[in-house]
């Protein structure tokens, strides 16, 4: 009787993961599509910023990131603020948009999000 329980016990912790390994099967393969479609949309999207102040905001870090965008190449973005240069990857970046000015044309000093 308990042999019974144990082979049925078995046999629906194998269904459950093999119905799991199919779904991370196919959200692998919809996320390599968007990946390799997204790469080239963020890259057109940021040629607008270049030459322009921006802050860019990552998934990965609780800060923004703040400068002049110089150049996007191969999914990275080159970004200058006090002479020293940053790369970032396009792959991190939840949000990009151009540093907020005054009326007056003055940067602002404080960026409420």
């Amino acid at each position: 009787m308990q042999s019974t329980y144990i082979i049925f016990f078995f046999l629906i912790i194998f269904i459950l993961l093999s119905e799991r390994s199919k779904k991370t099967a196919l959200l692998h393969k919809i996320r390599k599509t968007k990946k390799l479609r997204g790469k080239q949309e963020m890259t057109e999207l940021i040629q607008k910023y270049i030459g322009k102040e921006c802050i860019i905001y990552t998934c990965t870090s609780s800060t923004q990131i703040e400068g002049v965008i110089h150049c996007c190449k191969d999914g990275w973005i080159e970004i200058e603020k006090n002479g020293q240069r940053d790369i970032v990857n396009c792959d991190y970046i939840t949000r990009i948009r151009e540093y907020p000015r005054n009326k007056n044309g003055k940067k602002k000093s404080v960026v409420l999000d």
